[in-house]
């Protein structure tokens, strides 16, 4: 019922209306009760002040015996409940001799005659406290005692004590022992009183019941069309908005608050709408660029559920995307400890490389935190770096290998040696190479040509590389001389591979022509080289004798002989 702001107004004001005006009605009636009752009183103070006119032109007439039937006749008016006669002792009056016999006797006389039937009738205790109040009130010419109580039928009835007092030409007979020579007791029925109160409270009633009906409907239309239609209008602008229409206008009349609130709505729609439009031309950016981007993005929010998966991502990772949602962020690469690792680690900014799927991957992960603190998700970036992977080591393999025959190049050569030396210094550890050279290349090369040349090049390059471990060393050293590098071998051993490579060779034919070499073996600590330059040199010194002894074989270097190899012989 109350559901809309109208009627909530309607039902305030009215309600304030009600308790007003049945408010002002209550003191209305209150005051016409008041009134009425006071009126009463005052009629009635003039009644008894008649009576009693009346009662002392009787008695001072010599009549005392008509007071009773005064009284009596009193009695039967209609809104007269009881009129009585008191004397100060609290018996009614010109019911027995006592009086004339005491005013007989002040008079010294028997000038009123007795009662032949006397009744002693007990009215009120000299001791009540009404009748005592009204004795004492008589005796300072003070004002009645009036005194409201309910009658046995249900109407209100109005006692008044009014003190009859003593003077003046009474005293002749009564005397001046007491200033009241009595009390006029008259108790009336309010019933017409009530009646007339109770048609004006019905009256006034019906008046209030129009006065709020008049009210109510005036207050419901100047609420609907001051209040409630602009708030209507800016509830409805609202909607609108709320619903996506952020084009929306209200009227803004005149200069209360009702005009400053469609003014700040206005001025916070044009806000929102031109928030709107920037913020939906940047998604639209933005979700171009995550969109067409070749790095995979996975988002969630703060509960981990994931929000964003973009098609690299789905490409990236090869599972569909009601898959990916089901399995979780952690197990985005099927390995929820290395995720969740990640994820505490909330100082790194180097990316995880990974191999997922036959592909090498780079991925960012992290925790993205609220300005305040509090985790509001979490997002990882995924990069493809395969192909980099596979140029890079293509790079490497260019740069630390020999083109023509596929073994290390010189610089690798270098760097391979003098840290197998080192090691094999500080380990104590043998160390050995062999150093091959063709026989009679440059001849060969005048007879058959460069490019066979080459082609012998590279079987003898194969022919030396089938004949070491994982763990050797081939290197091309330059033009037709290669060396080979044997950690964790002695001399004599070295010489052992180095004959198996001299016999393979010589058992090869290459185009049609058979090919020589000439082996120079060197090893450390049998030579005692400090470098590996020195090394090499006793390798090159023991090739060099291999030739000069008739090529095709294998020479050792002598121990501890470190000395700069000869002229080599000419080819």
């Amino acid at each position: 019922m109350f559901k809309h702001i109208g009627r909530k107004i309607l039902a305030v004001v009215g309600i304030a209306a009600i308790i007003g005006l049945a408010g002002l009605w209550s003191f209305y009636n209150y005051q016409q009760e008041q009134t009425a009752l006071r009126q009463n009183e005052r009629t009635m103070a003039k009644l008894t002040e008649s009576v009693i006119r009346g009662l002392e032109a009787v008695m001072l007439a010599g009549h005392a015996e008509v007071v009773q039937s005064y009284a009596d006749r009193l009695k039967t008016i209609s809104e007269i409940q009881d009129f009585r006669i008191l004397r100060i002792d609290g018996n009614e009056a010109f019911r027995d001799n006592a009086t004339i016999r005491k005013v007989n006797e002040r008079r010294g006389k028997e000038e009123f005659p007795l009662r032949e039937e006397q009744q002693v009738i007990r009215v009120m205790e000299p001791s009540h406290p009404r009748f005592a109040a009204a004795v004492t009130s008589g005796a300072k010419a003070g004002a009645p005692v009036i005194h409201y109580e309910a009658g046995p039928d249900g109407h209100t009835l109005l006692t008044f004590l009014d003190p009859i007092r003593n003077g003046g030409k009474c005293a002749k007979c009564h005397g001046k022992d007491h200033p009241v020579r009595g009390i006029l007791k008259l108790t009336t029925s309010l019933a017409p009183v009530e009646r007339e109160i109770q048609a004006t409270r019905y009256q006034s009633l019906i008046f209030l019941l129009g006065a709020v009906a008049g009210i109510t409907l005036l207050t419901y239309f100047l609420i609907r069309r001051t209040v409630v239609a602009p708030i209507l209008r800016i509830t409805q602008a609202m909607a609108n908005v709320a619903s996506g229409d952020l084009s929306q206008q209200v009227p803004e009349v005149g200069r209360d608050e009702l005009f400053e609130m469609a003014k700040s709505f206005n001025l916070m729609a044009g806000k929102l709408l031109a928030t709107y439009t920037g913020l939906h031309y940047e998604q639209d950016k933005l979700t171009t660029i995550i969109q067409s981007t070749r790095e995979g993005i996975v988002v969630t929010d703060k509960s981990g559920k994931i929000v964003l998966i973009n098609p690299a991502a789905q490409q990236l990772l090869q599972k569909p995307v009601d898959l990916v949602v089901r399995e979780g962020f952690l197990s985005l690469f099927d390995d929820p400890d290395n995720m969740r690792k990640w994820l505490d680690d909330r100082h790194s900014t180097i990316p995880e490389t990974i191999v997922y799927k036959e592909r090498t991957l780079n991925v960012y992960a992290s925790t993205i935190l609220a300005p305040d603190g509090h985790i509001s998700g979490s997002a990882a970036l995924i990069r493809d770096i395969t192909e980099e992977k596979r140029l890079e080591e293509e790079l490497r393999k260019l740069s630390t290998t020999d083109g023509l025959t596929g073994l290390y190049n010189r610089r690798h050569l270098d760097q391979t040696l003098e840290k197998e030396l080192s090691r094999a210094q500080r380990y104590k550890e043998n160390l050995s190479i062999i150093m091959i050279d063709v026989d009679h290349f440059k001849r060969f090369n005048d007879l058959y040509g460069h490019e066979k040349g080459d082609r012998v090049l590279e079987a003898v390059a194969q022919a030396a590389q089938h004949c070491l471990r994982k763990t050797d060393i081939a290197c091309r050293y330059g033009g037709e001389e290669f060396l080979l590098i044997l950690p964790s071998t002695d001399q004599e051993g070295a010489a052992v591979v180095a004959e198996r490579i001299r016999e393979g060779i010589e058992a090869m034919i290459v185009e049609e022509v058979k090919v020589t070499v000439s082996l120079g073996v060197a090893a450390f600590p049998e030579s005692a080289a400090p470098t590996p330059e020195a090394l090499v040199g006793a390798a090159d010194k023991a090739l060099y004798d291999a030739k000069r002894g008739g090529r095709n074989q294998v020479r050792q270097a002598p121990p501890a002989t470190i000395s700069p190899p000869p002229d080599k012989p000419q080819e």
